[in-house]
């Protein structure tokens, strides 16, 4: 936080569009779909009181593409669904990704697959964040475990989409979209500003460099070339050169995991002594910190990893913690997706995998069992 605030009981949509409109989001697009349709309606209500626009489109895939289009044409943009929209949404995913766009996707994710148990809470769409539109490229996805954190990772969330100019993906659950606690909400926070070309339009490259942070909005005499289609530096078709589809497609990568050192974020628990290590996100974090109370209680040395950002995946933290403990413990609220990444990245050091499904959320005697296990 960067303004003092005041501490108040607020609702998890509460702190997320006002986190929005703090970021200078003046666009909404969306379609009603539980868990997330009060984040919609609170962004009707709140936009027109700043003088920004909120449109109910015929489906979420329309959402999607009417938020980049605002984005294209100057404005913050946001979108917010659940599962069934998201996966609706993944060919516009694609598209932003391409094109470049900023622009930020809430997914209050809740039990499936397909239609699922649509009032219960769930962390099964974590690999679709980052893989579920064809073709390569990479994206940054965070995931909040409070309202405090709401609040502060959504005006990351569109800070990270205008500083690389990607789509950036919100993942809550239904149990911190409706979830009522005490946060301070600062009365400001760092807000990164969409930057405008500093040379005449026929200088300007748009697609160049690693991150090209410089965006016209369409209408400005740039003439943008917006391309679905694989593109050259300056949005012309390559049609079939694989010397400039690859250069591109490591261009779209390359400005995300390589820059996993910068983006990547997380937070730790009772870590300094540590010989087991418990990493969660989203709500199970909150039963972990329980869990990782007993068991010190128990005298097992037992810290926790709070992931922040779940995409790019910080392989090299893992790493570091790996040198320190001999296993690590993974709750989800899903069949252990996250868990392989972990296991990916830990080397030969134990993974326990403690999933969680059915719309529950783990207890902390849940973790603590896998904890005892690896003790």
């Amino acid at each position: 936080m960067s303004g003092k605030g005041e501490r108040k009981l607020v609702i998890g949509y509460d702190a997320l569009t006002d986190a929005a409109i703090m970021a200078g989001c003046r666009f909404f697009a969306g379609y009603p779909i539980t868990p997330a349709t009060e984040i919609a309606e609170e962004m009707a209500r709140k936009l027109p009181k700043v003088g920004g626009i909120f449109i109910q489109m015929e489906d979420e895939m329309a959402s999607l593409m009417a938020a980049i289009g605002a984005s294209l044409s100057g404005l913050k943009a946001m979108t917010a669904t659940s599962g069934p929209g998201f996966s609706l949404m993944q060919e516009a995913i694609g598209f932003a990704a391409i094109t470049e766009t900023p622009v930020v996707i809430v997914d209050a994710q809740r039990v499936g697959p397909s239609t699922g148990m649509v009032t219960m809470p769930a962390q099964g769409d974590v690999i679709q964040a980052r893989f579920g539109s064809h073709g390569d490229y990479s994206i940054i996805a965070i995931a909040p475990s409070s309202v405090q954190d709401i609040f502060e990772h959504t005006v990351m969330a569109f800070n990270y989409s205008e500083l690389y100019r990607t789509p950036v993906i919100l993942l809550l659950d239904e149990i911190l979209v409706h979830l009522r606690e005490p946060a301070v909400i600062p009365d400001k926070m760092e807000v990164v500003e969409r930057m405008k070309p500093s040379v005449p339009p026929e200088e300007f490259i748009p697609y160049g460099g690693e991150i090209q942070r410089e965006m016209p909005s369409v209408g400005d005499g740039y003439n943008l070339l917006i391309e679905s289609v694989l593109h050259d530096e300056i949005g012309r078709r390559i049609g079939t050169d694989s010397i400039k589809g690859s250069r591109m497609i490591k261009r779209l990568w390359n400005k995300i995991e390589g820059n996993v050192e910068k983006i990547a974020k997380e937070e730790f628990f009772m870590m300094d002594d540590a010989d087991i290590a418990i990493v969660a996100y989203g709500s199970p974090f909150r039963s972990a910190i329980k869990a990782a109370k007993i068991a010190r209680s128990m005298g097992i040395r037992v810290g926790v990893v709070k992931l922040i950002t779940l995409w790019p995946f910080h392989d090299s933290m893992i790493r570091r913690v790996s040198e320190q403990v001999k296993a690590f413990v993974v709750p989800e609220m899903n069949m252990g997706k996250m868990a392989r990444e972990v296991k990916r990245a830990a080397g030969e050091k134990r993974v326990i995998s403690v999933p969680k499904l059915g719309g529950s959320l783990h207890t902390p005697e849940d973790i603590l069992s896998a904890v005892k296990e690896v003790a």
